[in-house]
């Protein structure tokens, strides 16, 4: 009996050590992974300068999430802070003191927002990309050119604090950094008229995809803090059952608040969707309305 008692406590030491050193493996290729280095070949957009479009870039900040992260006035803000050691703070993005795009030129800009890389090459780790990569290029001018309009105010560079555990799921591939969601080959997107149309309202659900998936299926989101909630099915099979009128949609995006007067996760970010106007949340209301119960297909 003791022999055996002996053999499983060595084999239980076994697999603990295994397990650490699996562990630590893993997290030395997330720390590996933060340093590689992509090659991306963007077009760049050109600049502009015209009062339309830093009226249209300015709703496209704030409506966004751009204003969500990096304060209104472009400074940066802590966007979580978690107890369990996680914490993002977005960059400034002015060309104060602290900011990081002073030395920007129209293709860092482009690989930046659509691509998720750094000028330096790295992948920018606390950047959506993926919710902005399908962005027309008149949308995409028209919000660099607010951003570059943003008076210069000190500042500092992003800070991302990860727990030992998301590195190792970094490093391991099942949480992925904006660079890796993108198919970086597809051209921007072809513009569509604005209006309070389906068609519309798949462009403007672009800036869901990065929490409620590409499906708009939902699920747990990869590398947010373990205490938030998994992202809504955005489906009439899902969430979207409660909405039948545009009015009830609208309501709940301003207010943070269902039909029933219950509270939406305060993880959805009301403080950007209470900015959407009529037209895209009509717009909006009507796409995810219309979905198949499966979702969005993806595209080949």
């Amino acid at each position: 009996m003791k022999k055996v008692i002996r053999r499983a406590t060595i084999a239980l030491v076994v697999l603990v050590l295994v397990a650490a050193g699996a562990f630590g493996v893993l997290v030395w290729m997330g720390e590996r992974k933060l340093e590689r280095k992509l090659e991306v070949r963007v077009v760049p957009v050109p600049y502009t300068r015209d009062r339309t479009a830093l009226k249209q870039g300015k709703y496209l900040f704030e409506s966004r999430g751009c204003a969500e992260c990096h304060g209104s006035d472009g400074r940066g803000v802590v966007v979580v802070d978690s107890p369990g050691g996680m914490r993002v703070k977005a960059p400034n993005i002015t060309t104060g003191p602290g900011g990081v795009v002073a030395g920007y030129n129209e293709g860092d800009w482009v690989r930046a927002i659509r691509h998720g890389v750094a000028p330096s090459g790295h992948a920018l780790m606390v950047m959506p990309s993926e919710d902005y990569n399908r962005m027309s290029d008149a949308d995409f001018a028209a919000l660099v050119a607010y951003v570059r309009s943003l008076p210069a105010v000190p500042g500092e560079p992003a800070e991302f604090k990860l727990p030992l555990i998301v590195k190792a799921l970094y490093g391991a591939d099942f949480v992925k950094d904006a660079a890796e969601k993108i198919d970086h080959r597809r051209p921007p997107a072809t513009p569509v008229a604005v209006g309070a149309t389906a068609e519309h309202g798949a462009y403007v659900a672009a800036m869901c995809a990065g929490c409620h998936r590409p499906t708009l299926k939902g699920g747990p989101i990869a590398g947010a803090p373990p205490e938030w909630p998994p992202a809504a099915d955005l489906t009439p099979a899902g969430a979207m059952a409660r909405y039948d009128t545009p009015d009830k949609f609208t309501a709940m995006m301003r207010t943070g608040k269902r039909p029933d007067g219950s509270e939406v996760s305060k993880v959805m970010p009301f403080m950007t969707l209470r900015n959407l106007n009529d037209t895209d949340l009509q717009a909006l209301h009507l796409y995810l309305r219309s979905l198949p119960p499966e979702g969005v297909r993806q595209a080949s």
